[in-house]
Protein backbone atom coordinates (compact mmCIF):
# COMPACT_ATOMS: atom_id res chain seq x y z
CA UNK A 1 0.00 0.00 0.00
CA UNK A 2 1.18 3.16 -0.97
CA UNK A 3 1.60 6.48 1.24
CA UNK A 4 -0.60 9.25 0.56
CA UNK A 5 0.33 12.18 -1.18
CA UNK A 6 2.12 14.71 1.53
CA UNK A 7 2.71 17.38 -0.91
CA UNK A 8 0.52 20.51 -0.61
CA UNK A 9 2.37 22.39 -3.45
CA UNK A 10 2.04 21.94 -7.25
CA UNK A 11 4.86 20.40 -8.19
CA UNK A 12 6.21 20.76 -12.04
CA UNK A 13 8.02 18.44 -14.45
CA UNK A 14 10.25 21.50 -15.63
CA UNK A 15 13.68 20.43 -15.45
CA UNK A 16 15.89 23.37 -13.70
CA UNK A 17 19.36 24.10 -12.80
CA UNK A 18 20.52 23.04 -9.61
CA UNK A 19 24.12 24.24 -8.14
CA UNK A 20 24.57 22.93 -4.39
CA UNK A 21 26.97 22.42 -1.60
CA UNK A 22 26.32 19.47 1.29
CA UNK A 23 26.55 21.76 4.62
CA UNK A 24 27.92 20.36 8.07
CA UNK A 25 30.28 17.59 6.11
CA UNK A 26 33.64 18.21 6.16
CA UNK A 27 34.72 15.99 3.97
CA UNK A 28 32.78 17.15 1.01
CA UNK A 29 32.74 21.03 0.43
CA UNK A 30 32.30 21.28 -3.21
CA UNK A 31 29.91 22.56 -4.87
CA UNK A 32 27.87 20.07 -7.45
CA UNK A 33 26.02 21.07 -10.63
CA UNK A 34 22.78 19.19 -11.77
CA UNK A 35 19.20 19.67 -12.37
CA UNK A 36 16.26 20.05 -10.68
CA UNK A 37 14.44 17.28 -12.62
CA UNK A 38 10.89 18.66 -11.24
CA UNK A 39 9.93 22.04 -8.83
CA UNK A 40 7.38 23.20 -6.45
CA UNK A 41 7.65 25.93 -4.06
CA UNK A 42 8.62 24.10 -1.26
CA UNK A 43 11.21 21.86 -3.00
CA UNK A 44 12.48 19.39 -5.71
CA UNK A 45 13.44 16.05 -7.02
CA UNK A 46 17.05 16.19 -8.56
CA UNK A 47 19.60 13.58 -9.35
CA UNK A 48 23.26 13.43 -7.98
CA UNK A 49 26.51 11.50 -7.78
CA UNK A 50 27.28 13.44 -4.73
CA UNK A 51 27.28 10.91 -1.53
CA UNK A 52 24.01 12.50 -0.09
CA UNK A 53 21.90 11.05 2.93
CA UNK A 54 18.52 11.94 4.07
CA UNK A 55 18.30 14.69 6.45
CA UNK A 56 21.29 15.86 5.16
CA UNK A 57 21.17 20.22 4.92
CA UNK A 58 22.53 21.84 1.58
CA UNK A 59 22.96 24.92 0.68
CA UNK A 60 21.05 25.54 -3.20
CA UNK A 61 20.80 27.88 -6.12
CA UNK A 62 17.84 27.13 -7.95
CA UNK A 63 16.33 28.54 -11.08
CA UNK A 64 12.82 28.64 -10.31
CA UNK A 65 10.75 28.90 -13.86
CA UNK A 66 7.79 31.25 -14.13
CA UNK A 67 5.45 28.19 -13.95
CA UNK A 68 6.42 27.95 -10.81
CA UNK A 69 7.28 31.38 -9.06
CA UNK A 70 3.78 32.75 -11.02
CA UNK A 71 5.29 36.10 -11.50
CA UNK A 72 8.67 35.87 -13.40
CA UNK A 73 11.92 33.68 -13.48
CA UNK A 74 13.54 33.95 -10.10
CA UNK A 75 17.32 33.16 -8.77
CA UNK A 76 16.80 31.39 -5.50
CA UNK A 77 19.30 30.99 -2.94
CA UNK A 78 18.30 28.59 0.04
CA UNK A 79 19.19 26.14 2.57
CA UNK A 80 16.94 23.02 1.88
CA UNK A 81 17.37 19.44 3.60
CA UNK A 82 17.02 15.83 1.90
CA UNK A 83 13.87 14.50 3.01
CA UNK A 84 14.54 11.19 0.58
CA UNK A 85 16.50 9.00 -1.67
CA UNK A 86 15.46 7.30 -4.53
CA UNK A 87 15.91 3.22 -3.96
CA UNK A 88 17.03 2.35 -7.38
CA UNK A 89 19.52 4.26 -9.10
CA UNK A 90 19.38 5.97 -12.30
CA UNK A 91 20.99 4.22 -15.21
CA UNK A 92 23.96 6.34 -15.61
CA UNK A 93 24.89 5.60 -11.47
CA UNK A 94 23.30 8.75 -9.99
CA UNK A 95 20.60 8.51 -6.96
CA UNK A 96 17.81 10.68 -7.20
CA UNK A 97 17.20 12.91 -3.64
CA UNK A 98 13.90 14.72 -2.86
CA UNK A 99 14.90 18.12 -0.77
CA UNK A 100 12.63 20.22 0.51
CA UNK A 101 13.23 23.72 0.80
CA UNK A 102 13.56 25.40 4.56
CA UNK A 103 15.47 29.00 4.06
CA UNK A 104 14.34 31.69 1.83
CA UNK A 105 16.52 34.36 0.56
CA UNK A 106 15.54 35.65 -3.17
CA UNK A 107 17.61 36.70 -6.03
CA UNK A 108 14.88 37.76 -8.25
CA UNK A 109 15.87 38.29 -12.12
CA UNK A 110 13.17 38.91 -14.94
CA UNK A 111 13.56 36.84 -18.19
Amino acid sequence: MKDPERRRLTRYNLRTRLRFRALGVAADTSEHFTEALNVSRGGFFFASSAPLRVGMRLEVTLRMPVEVSGTMTQELNRTARVTHARSEPFSDGRIGFGAEIEEHADVTRGE
